[in-house]
């Protein structure tokens, strides 16, 4: 099959080692790309392809993993490359064999460790994607401008563009004009975020060490990965407890949780449509009640 060869041939011209796939088995678990594990005995990968168009989504995903690997703080998936053909695009990374469990103390700790590696303004060098929606990452001084334009505000345009009630989307660009009281008082660094943080894109490696995959990379407040982190179920409390140890958040996180969030569920809204519209207008209303 054309993509294999070609996907095979990526790997032996990046890894500089001649590799052939002898066994590939389809891995389950995402809603925007196909995954594989391929091997040939002594060597394995774990591939994702997408189709052709999206190759620079798998390319702005390798230099994020790449991003927080520097940092030094977490381990990642080292990409090993990133290609597309006429059939499809693909994303090779190391295959990491996952352990039970989780361990939430260390995920603490080291989230707070790359939280502290900042950069000197709001956003990254390249744009990406938040699941298969455009992130937005041109550099910015002020962070309620970046989340004003390129988060917040990005989203609900999209939102009405997608057909999102019209009360809502009038009512979201209200706390878009009046949300400034909500991060006053606070001094925001661009701490080095993953950008999805959930925690279907964690895991722990057979030695016990927390892993990160998937990121939606840039340079943000560091509250908003740690709103995240609570939107699907939390990541327990032990996590927290670590976190908090290690890099205190600051008095009034609550409430800026759910104005972070409402980023997420309005992607979830334009990437997926249903009742995602009806929690975003309630997050919106639960937000302009926090500036009366």
């Amino acid at each position: 099959m054309p993509l294999w060869t070609d996907i095979a041939g990526s790997i032996t011209r990046s890894s500089g080692q001649a590799f052939a796939i002898e066994d590939r088995q389809a891995i389950g678990g995402g809603c925007i790309n196909t995954a594989y594990r391929v091997g040939n005995g002594g060597r394995v990968f774990f591939v994702k392809t997408n189709a052709p168009q999206n190759h620079d989504m798998f390319a702005a995903e390798a230099a994020g993993l790449r991003e927080i690997a520097h940092s030094g703080t977490m381990r990642v998936p080292q990409p090993v490359c990133d290609g597309c053909n006429d059939e499809a695009s693909w994303l090779v990374l190391e295959y990491i064999e996952f352990g039970g469990g989780g361990n939430g103390r260390a995920l603490g700790e080291r989230l707070a460790a790359m939280h502290r590696v900042t950069a000197a303004g709001f956003g990254w060098q390249r744009d990406n994607t938040i699941g298969a929606t455009p992130q937005i990452n041109a550099w910015c001084d002020d962070w309620l401008e970046f989340w004003r334009r390129h988060r917040l505000g990005f989203q609900l345009r999209l939102a009405a563009e997608n057909g999102a009630p019209r009360r809502m989307v009038e009512r979201g660009e209200r706390l878009l004009a009046d949300c400034a009281p909500l991060l006053a008082g606070r001094e925001i660094a661009p701490s080095l975020l993953h950008g999805d943080l959930w925690g279907g894109n964690t895991a722990v490696d057979t030695h016990g060490d927390p892993v990160l995959f998937d990121p939606a990379v840039y340079y943000g407040d560091r509250e908003a990965d740690l709103a995240m982190t609570e939107l699907f179920g939390g990541f327990g409390r032990d996590f927290y407890a670590a976190y908090d140890a290690a890099y205190p958040r600051a008095p009034g996180y609550p409430a800026r949780r759910t104005f972070y969030n409402l980023y997420h569920v309005l992607n979830h809204f334009n990437l997926f449509g249903g009742g995602y519209a009806q929690q975003a207008a309630a997050m919106i209303e639960a937000s302009l009640a926090e500036l009366r």
